[in-house]
């Protein structure tokens, strides 16, 4: 059996505030398959940014093991990790404030080139910066251009050309289309699964947008208040999402068709619990529509109910553990 390239156990990442921790992501597990795409799906401060950073190093982790490759990589100093940045990347939500704006777009895609040493010679290093832009379909007349001088398809592009300067492995994509168009976001995300493709690259794919999750995720995981309530293959989420917070979010989605009344039925009700420092029980007991004292009192484990379906609720308890 082939070694995940991402594999997180319990981890977890806690922020300090002058109230209590705030448990940002709290005790998520999950395996991640190379050439695969795992769809992070939630309301905004559900902890999936925090998730994609921290199993990057950027955060550092509370607890819990990130292995990438089967090599534990959460406590690595500085100069062994180093060299593991260029196998994993990250591509930003926003295309402008994540690049720099007194740099031209052949300087940002050299940056990281240039760090790490990989190509000495400055006519190396530009022949590998056009070839970047040629993938992802900048021409040559942007070679020297600046940030504010191009629409956000085409900052995105260029955040997409340096995270492939250093041939990763895996990338982090938080939220990559959600500051752009529709138009775009089709453009970019086909441009992204074509990329994939070629180049065999993971993906954690970070959105809030499930119309996007579902067109470029093998399967999907949706966090609430930094925990992992469901995952799943995609076309068994959506056919069959078994979390009531998942079947809330699958109902909100509005249907584009002409004359269809976009009313939203069962809108959750109750007040968003607390990430500082949370009390025992399952945090979407408050909104939930089937809460019983034990989803107010006991904290619901992930747990495999069906192949290749996990869910943490308690109305599945009474469930057999799957074990095909």
């Amino acid at each position: 059996m082939s070694v995940p390239v991402i594999e997180c156990i319990e981890l977890k990442k806690y922020f300090d505030t002058p109230f209590g921790k705030l448990h940002a992501v709290d005790n998520v597990s999950f395996k991640l398959e190379a050439h695969k795409t795992l769809g992070i799906v939630g309301e905004s401060g559900c902890g999936k940014s925090t998730l994609g950073r921290t199993i990057l190093g950027l955060h550092k982790a509370t607890s819990g093991k990130v292995l990438f490759d089967g090599r534990e990589i959460q406590d690595l100093p500085a100069k062994q990790m180093k060299p593991l940045r260029k196998e994993m990347q990250i591509i930003f939500q926003d295309p402008y404030s994540s690049l720099n704006p007194r740099d031209t777009v052949s300087q940002i895609i050299a940056q990281p080139i240039r760090i790490q040493g990989i190509l000495k010679t400055p006519s190396e290093i530009d022949a590998r910066v056009q070839e970047l832009m040629d993938i992802v379909g900048l021409g040559k007349r942007f070679a020297n251009t600046y940030p504010h001088e191009m629409d956000g398809g085409r900052r995105q592009r260029v955040g997409i050309a340096r995270a492939l300067a250093m041939n990763p492995k895996f990338i982090v994509c938080d939220e990559p289309v959600s500051a752009l168009d529709v138009s775009i976001q089709a453009q970019i995300l086909n441009l992204m699964m074509d990329l994939q493709d070629q180049m065999g690259l993971t993906y954690l794919f970070i959105t809030h947008n499930l119309a996007v999750v579902k067109h470029i995720s093998d399967d999907i995981a949706v966090m609430y208040l930094g925990q992992m309530v469901e995952k799943s293959e995609t076309e068994a989420l959506f056919k069959d999402p078994l979390h009531p917070y998942t079947q809330a979010l699958l109902k909100a989605i509005p249907i584009p068709e002409i004359g269809h009344r976009n009313s939203i039925k069962n809108v959750l009700k109750g007040e968003v619990t607390s990430p500082i420092e949370p009390k025992p029980g399952c945090r979407f007991a408050p909104r939930c529509p089937y809460a019983t004292d034990a989803c107010r009192s006991v904290e619901p484990q992930l747990k495999e109910v069906k192949k290749g379906h996990f869910v943490a609720c308690h109305l599945f308890d009474d469930a057999k553990e799957c074990t095909e």
